[in-house]
C-alpha cells in the first residue's frame, strides 16, 4: 500500500473504533489525534467529516460482500441460503456500529455496494430456482429475504429490550423462507406452475437452449417470468 492508502485505513480504523464507541458519531479531531495527524491530513484523504463518514460506510460493505464472497459453497443451495442469512445476523452483531451506520436512512443512497450484496444473494436463489426448489422469482425472493433479514438486524440491535426472543432472527428466518421455498410436489397446481415456471427460467439462463433462436428464448424467458411471478 502507498502512505496515503495506509494512512486511510488507519484513520477509518480509527473513526470506526471511535464510532463502537460512541454508538452513533465520530470526532474527526479524535481520528486525527488517534492517527497522530492534524486536521488537514483528514480534510486532503476525505474532504469534510461527511466524506469520512462516506468512506467508513463503503469500507463497512467492502467487508461484509468480501465476507459473503468466502462463504463456503455446498451442493445444497437452500442450506447454503440459510447459512447466509445467519451470517448477515452475526455480521450485524458484531459490528453493531457500522452495520446501523451502513443501513442508516439519514445517509444519501448507497448504490453499488447493496446491489452487490443483492447479487450475491440473488446467486444463491439462482441456483435455488435450477433445483427445482424456488416458488417465485430470484430477483423477488432476493428482495422479500434482504428486507426481512436487514429488519430483523436492525431490530435486534437497535430495541434489545423490545426483541428478547433468542428464536426471532431463525423463525423470522424460516416463515420468509417458507413463502420462497417448497418442494413442489406437495403445491397446490398454481404453485407447481409457477415453480416450475422459476426453474426452466433460471435453467435457460445458466445455459441457453441450442434449438431457440435468440428472439424465441427472449420471449420464452418472457413469459416464463411471468408465469413465475
Amino acid at each position: 500500500m502507498t502512505n496515503s492508502t495506509e494512512l486511510r485505513l488507519r484513520m477509518l480504523q480509527a473513526a470506526e473504533i471511535q464510532l463502537a464507541a460512541s454508538g452513533n458519531d465520530i470526532s474527526t479531531r479524535a481520528v486525527c489525534e488517534a492517527v497522530g495527524v492534524g486536521q488537514p491530513v483528514l480534510y486532503r484523504l476525505f474532504g469534510d467529516k461527511a466524506g469520512l463518514m462516506s468512506a467508513l460506510v463503503d469500507h463497512g460493505y467492502d467487508r461484509f460482500i468480501e465476507r459473503k464472497r468466502h462463504l463456503a459453497k455446498t451442493d445444497d443451495p437452500v442450506a447454503d441460503l440459510r447459512a447466509g442469512w445467519n451470517d448477515h445476523i452475526a455480521f450485524a452483531v458484531e459490528n453493531p456500529a457500522i452495520y446501523r451506520l451502513m443501513f442508516s436512512p439519514t445517509l444519501g443512497p448507497q448504490i453499488s455496494a447493496p446491489r452487490a450484496l443483492l447479487d450475491l444473494l440473488t446467486g444463491t436463489l439462482e441456483r435455488c430456482a435450477q433445483a427445482g426448489v424456488l416458488l417465485v422469482s430470484p430477483a423477488l425472493a432476493a428482495q422479500r429475504i434482504r428486507a426481512a433479514c436487514t429488519g430483523v438486524a436492525l431490530a435486534i440491535l437497535s430495541r434489545p429490550d423490545l426483541y428478547t426472543d433468542p428464536d426471532l432472527s431463525d423463525s423470522v428466518r424460516d416463515s420468509v423462507f417458507a413463502g420462497c421455498i417448497g418442494a413442489s410436489v406437495q403445491l397446490p397446481p398454481d404453485r407447481r406452475l409457477g415453480g416450475t415456471a422459476v426453474q426452466l427460467a433460471a435453467l435457460l439462463r445458466e445455459g441457453p437452449a441450442s434449438v431457440l433462436g435468440a428472439e424465441e428464448q427472449r420471449l420464452l424467458l418472457k413469459w416464463l417470468d411471468a408465469l413465475g411471478g
